[in-house]
């Protein structure tokens, strides 16, 4: 049964479905009591039709079931019977979901237009005033009542969703850090160390050619041989060593470009940051590189934010392709940093302590022959620039 509950909750069409022809076994259920005119059996099947689609188009929905509300008691007024069939309990409901899913605003405006077509029907039909009033009056209550509630419920577990995805993110994030690390450390350490004996080897076998006078032509061939290949292995150390200090060998670097930067725009929207997104000129056009430069650095300034810019943050992210570079600015309007102690250099106030996030935007942008500069704004908040250069060797 929960199985069952948890497949209907992903399809609001086959739960409102059912809904809708609960309402219309209703009505014929209360046909035989009554000699019901054509007029009467069109309007209750018509009735519970605008429930199927009430939570995939509830503005167009309420408006179908509204305009058939005024239809029917327009008509019983024409015709001096009772044409209301007992589905017309779905204008509850519809006045529900707009409270839940839409907003108060059109909820109160549908309340209206009922109120007064209901006062329209009770004179029409010549109903008990004060009994009516009272059934209209505690059965709207009820909805708007439980729509509250349920609405309520459904932000915050949309919340809590959202930022579980920021969780997930910040752990996914660490880790990769913690990795990205280590493997700096040891690109620095066979750099320092076999690079060094290379060097040595290259040193001995330039001076050794000039030593050996027996043969000197076989002498300065073969030691020319070993320079070269020490050379060449040398240049290959080199080589490897940049790789590993990047994320992924160039080739094989995602292209996240526009789409991966509104991708983190939104993630960090649905968290509760509000976040306003500017790109100028041809973004998806630059190497991988690059577009997974600029899509750290982004990423990784909006969660600085997220974490540590203090209450009611909001941040500003804008990223031009210039003539030779690309430049990244992520401004905040935070106010955590303002009542933080002084930081060290290069850190910011409300991060200080392992400061990874700043270090590894700085080895990133370094690594791509670019810039970063990050520190406070002069209006208040903080600010991240980078320029990511669209040919490095250039920059170089």
């Amino acid at each position: 049964m929960r199985r069952f509950s948890l497949w209907l909750r992903g399809k609001p069409i086959v739960a409102d479905s059912m809904l809708a022809a609960v309402l219309l076994l209703v009505d014929l259920l209360t046909i035989p009591g009554k000699q019901p005119s054509a007029t009467y059996l069109i309007l209750a099947v018509a009735v519970p039709i605008p429930v199927v689609w009430r939570r995939v188009y509830p503005r167009a929905s309420a408006a179908a079931l509204l305009a058939i509300v005024i239809i029917d008691t327009t008509l019983s007024y024409l015709t001096g019977k009772d044409l209301q069939p007992p589905a017309l309990l779905a204008v509850g409901i519809m006045l529900y979901t707009l409270v839940a899913y839409v907003g108060r605003r059109e909820g109160l405006l549908y309340l209206a237009v009922l109120v007064v077509d209901d006062v329209l029907a009770i004179r029409v039909l010549d109903e008990p005033v004060w009994a009516a009033v009272g059934f209209l009056g505690m059965y709207y209550a009820l909805c708007w009542t439980l729509a509250e509630f349920l609405g309520a419920r459904h932000a915050y577990d949309s919340e809590v969703a959202a930022r579980l995805a920021v969780a997930d993110y910040d752990r996914d994030r660490s880790a990769h850090e913690a990795v990205s690390l280590e493997r700096t450390r040891i690109a620095r350490e066979l750099h320092d160390v076999v690079a060094h004996a290379v060097s040595v080897i290259i040193v001995q076998a330039d001076g050794a050619r000039y030593a050996l006078r027996r043969d000197p032509d076989a002498a300065e061939q073969a030691l020319n041989t070993i320079s070269g290949t020490g050379r060449e292995a040398l240049r290959e150390l080199r080589r490897t060593v940049a790789l590993l200090r990047t994320e992924h060998a160039p080739e094989q670097l995602p292209q996240h470009g526009t789409a991966g930067l509104a991708r983190v725009v939104d993630m960090m929207r649905s968290a509760g940051l509000p976040v306003e997104l500017e790109l100028t000129g041809r973004l998806d056009d630059v190497t991988p590189e690059v577009s997974l430069g600029m899509h750290r650095i982004v990423q990784e300034a909006l969660t600085n934010t997220f974490r540590h810019a203090g209450p009611d943050p909001k941040a500003w992210v804008r990223v031009r392709r210039r003539d030779a570079d690309v430049l990244v600015e992520v401004d905040d309007l935070g106010h955590a940093a303002e009542a933080a102690p002084a930081a060290p250099p290069g850190a910011r106030n409300d991060i200080v302590g392992s400061g990874l996030g700043l270090v590894g935007m700085r080895e990133r942008v370094a690594v791509l022959g670019g810039t970063l500069a990050a520190g406070r704004r002069p209006e208040g908040g903080w600010r991240v620039r980078a320029t990511i250069p669209l040919d490095r060797e250039a920059a170089e």
